[in-house]
């Protein structure tokens, strides 16, 4: 049970829940909760940024949302991004959702539980986001699975599905129903391609149709993360994917720390980027709030960032070159999705370890307002840093590096 500032009600253990910062939900909550409001005002001011020179407005949502959430015990929060009035464009106004979740059943299941399982928890969170009016959703990398990756067991791979597989299906439906586009991260097998396996994100239209496919295009070797085992890098570019309600593209986990990678969705004239992704709190938390956000404002679009929640555990220690003991498990999902905007605003994140619901309305006229604002596109130098990139790939690049003279020169 959760009261209304995201803290657990007084007579219950504060650290009970385990990714909880001192029994909070999440840093925002922490801070309104222990404030004044002038100073928590500020504070957000700092932490948040300003929409249109004013705070993040939230957004009341309707009863079977927050009957649903309270149900099914999830966080939901939603806000909206305002963009000034233009004389010759009206505004573009479209509701966008993120779901985060943590696996349903032990990992010791059977894995065909184990998918059903998860495919039942995230049914009400979409039906939730269908009765909210969500235009847009996101669901988080492999979410149909635990993310085994760590272990390199190719057991795993059995969770791989063709592009037009059972999740798939299951969420057509669901678009279907609720007029929706869908955004599905998988684990796809490449039935035409000698059943290779790709980390995958399938685009489901609004009538159900699938639009199209983006496969991961950076592939980590760092710490627990072993997902080479399983796939390699995408080779399917950087899609931008026109929908009834917005162009749309798809930054899949690892691609956030490659600056490069947000901006080649950016030059194809992407105007939202989800980010769904898989990553613990040891690893990377204090990049999280910063790397989507400077994306957003270096690429005038807005920015979905997702990520699971919870402690996954497999049968089976593991090791990963990194001089640890054994273990069992990734470490903490910590949740925390959230909004980033082109006017460097952004909305506090959801729970640090329940499932959540994030619901943003956010109208696109702001992408052209900020480029046309900053100029960033019109100051970027590309034919130069091409020449560079260009140099950089051959067997002789040399740096160029100015050397003092006097370095190392005796008096």
């Amino acid at each position: 049970m959760e009261s209304s500032n995201g803290k657990p009600p007084q007579g219950e253990e504060e650290g009970k829940a385990a990714g909880s910062i001192g029994g909070y939900e999440s840093l925002h909550r922490l801070l309104e909760s222990n404030l004044p409001p002038e100073l928590f005002k500020e504070a957000s001011r700092l932490l948040l940024g300003l929409n249109c020179a004013h705070p993040l407005e939230a957004v009341s949502l309707p009863g079977a949302t927050t009957d649903l959430a309270k149900a099914h015990n999830f966080d939901v929060q939603a806000f909206r991004f305002n963009a000034d009035k233009e004389h010759m464009r009206q505004p573009r106004i479209v509701r966008v959702g993120l779901i985060q979740n943590s696996i349903a059943v032990p990992t010791t299941c059977h894995f065909a539980d184990q998918k059903k399982s998860i495919m039942e928890k995230v049914k009400p969170i979409i039906d939730a986001a269908g009765a909210s009016g969500v235009n847009i959703l996101c669901l988080q990398e492999a979410w149909t699975m635990p993310f085994a990756f760590c272990t390199r067991e190719k057991r795993w791979c059995e969770f791989a599905e063709p592009v037009d597989g059972e999740s798939t299906q299951f969420l057509q439906e669901l678009a279907q129903k609720y007029n929706m586009v869908i955004v599905s991260p998988i684990l796809e097998r490449d039935i035409n391609h000698g059943e290779t396996i790709w980390n995958t994100v399938v685009v489901i239209g609004n009538n159900g149709n699938i639009i199209g496919i983006h496969r991961k295009n950076h592939i980590p070797r760092v710490g627990d993360f072993n997902e080479s085992t399983y796939y390699m890098e995408g080779n399917t570019g950087h899609p931008v994917f026109e929908t009834a309600y917005g162009k749309i593209a798809v930054n899949i986990c690892y691609g956030r720390h490659h600056p490069l990678n947000w901006l080649a969705f950016g030059l194809n004239g992407a105007e939202i980027v989800f980010n769904p992704s898989a990553t613990v709190g040891e690893l990377s938390e204090p990049m999280w709030p910063i790397e989507a956000r400077n994306a957003a404002i270096a690429n005038s679009y807005f920015v979905g960032s997702i990520n699971r929640v919870g402690t996954e555990v497999f049968p089976n220690p593991f090791t990963s070159g990194d001089g640890k003991p054994q273990h069992a498990d990734f470490g903490h999902f910590y949740g925390s999705s959230h909004f980033s905007a082109p006017d460097a605003s952004c909305t506090p994140s959801l729970s640090r370890y329940r499932d959540g619901l994030m619901i943003s309305d956010m109208d696109l006229n702001l992408c052209r307002q900020i480029k046309d604002k900053w100029a960033f596109r019109m100051t970027a130098r590309y034919d130069m840093y091409a020449n560079l990139l260009s140099e950089y790939l051959k067997p002789d690049f040399k740096p160029q590096v100015i050397a003092d003279p006097l370095i190392n020169k005796r008096a």
